[in-house]
This record gives structure tokens, C-alpha cells and sequence, in this order.
């Protein structure tokens, strides 16, 4: 593991500093990578959001604070109530609410839906606020842990991302996957980042535990 503290200084670079000053660096985008973006959800959008069982969300409170949740369940967790709307159950977690604070300081974020095996992407973005509405909570009343909370997405912006990040990485291929004993365990990695003092939990120790929750 690396230390910062023996690493060299470094001066600060420039940095660019205006719209016109990027662009001199990039070419711009081809008409197709313009024309991609939509305003609602489309056949193609829908569908995948249906076959999708993660995403990232991001999103920003009012002091400017980022913050990027990975979100998972089932194929379809995610509901489409339109061409406009999305539906995102709140699944139990560690209670800490970042996303959720954000969304209700700003009303905004953006999604990044993944299915695997599949090296495109779908990104939508949109306005966003947290309901406990009785009448929408009920759709997701079958859960084996129903949501407290949903957040509710209006779209603004939808479009399929091109698989290059996805080939690159070779996130779906199996023979660049690491043996998880190769890496660290959640609490040898939370022991050493909090200083907390105690029996530190196996990983499976951790996955009984997780059981209960998803």
C-alpha cells in the first residue's frame, strides 16, 4: 500500500479554464453522438432499464458535495411509470442517506443503468425528489423488504453510452477477475481506515449478516 507522505511534490499544473480552451483540445462530437440524446424514454431506453439490475447514481447537495451510490436487485427493480418517469426503491442500507440528503437539497442526479454481459451503458438524467407517497410505495409492496422511500426521477436527458469504457476494463470478463482472497477483507480495510479496536469480521461473517438484508 502506498504512502503519500513519500511521495514527491508535485507543481500544479494548468488547468483549462473555459469552454473554448477545452474544445482546442477535442474535436467535436459527430452528429450522431448529438442527435443519441433524448428527452424521454424511448423503447430501447425502457428496455433496458428493464433488463438492468445496477446502477450508479450521482448526485450533488447544496454546498456542492458529490456523491456516486451503486443501486442493485432484481432485473427490473427499477420501474419506468412512462416515457418521463422512473420509479428507484430505496433498498435497506447503512442509514447514512447521502444520496436521499442530496436529492432533497437540489433535486437532481444523474443515473448510470449496467446490465451484465452487456458493454453499452444508459445514462439518464433528470430532476428527482424522495416520496413515501402510500399510493406509489404500494407497487413495490412484494418485496421481501419493502422501501421506506422511492426516489422519483423526471426525465430531462436519456442516451445509450458507447461500450468502450466497458471493453477496456473488461468488467464482464471472467479472466480478468481477481480471487477475492487476493484483496482485502470489508472490516481488515474498515479496521485500519476508522482505528475502531475489536474482533474484525470475516467476509463471511459479513455475507451472513448481509443476508438479512438483501
Amino acid at each position: 500500500m502506498s504512502d503519500d507522505k513519500n511521495l514527491p511534490a508535485l507543481a500544479l499544473a494548468p488547468a483549462l479554464s473555459d469552454q473554448a480552451d477545452l474544445r482546442h483540445h477535442y474535436p467535436w462530437p459527430s452528429e450522431r453522438a448529438l442527435r443519441k440524446q433524448l428527452d424521454r424514454l424511448d423503447a430501447h431506453c425502457r428496455h433496458f432499464i428493464e433488463r438492468s439490475p445496477f446502477l450508479v447514481l450521482a448526485s450533488y447537495g447544496s454546498n456542492g458535495r458529490v456523491d456516486a451510490s451503486p443501486r442493485g436487485g432484481d432485473p427490473g427493480f427499477v420501474r419506468c411509470q412512462d416515457s418521463h418517469q422512473i420509479l428507484i426503491p430505496d433498498a435497506p442500507g447503512n442509514q447514512r442517506l447521502d444520496s436521499l440528503s442530496n436529492i432533497i437539497q437540489t433535486g437532481q442526479l444523474g443515473l448510470l443503468f449496467m446490465i451484465p454481459g452487456v458493454d453499452e451503458t444508459l445514462r439518464v438524467n433528470g430532476k428527482a425528489r424522495v416520496s413515501v407517497d402510500p399510493s406509489l410505495l404500494a407497487a413495490f409492496a412484494g418485496l421481501r423488504h419493502p422501501p421506506r422511500s422511492l426516489i422519483v426521477v423526471q426525465v430531462q436527458e436519456a442516451y445509450l453510452h458507447c461500450a468502450k469504457a466497458l471493453m477496456r476494463s473488461h468488467l464482464w470478463n471472467s479472466d480478468h477477475h481477481i480471487e477475492r482472497t487476493s484483496f482485502p477483507s470489508m472490516g481488515e480495510m474498515l479496521r485500519d481506515q476508522t482505528g475502531m479496536e475489536g474482533t474484525v469480521e470475516t467476509r463471511e461473517a459479513m455475507l451472513k449478516r448481509y443476508a438479512n438484508d438483501i
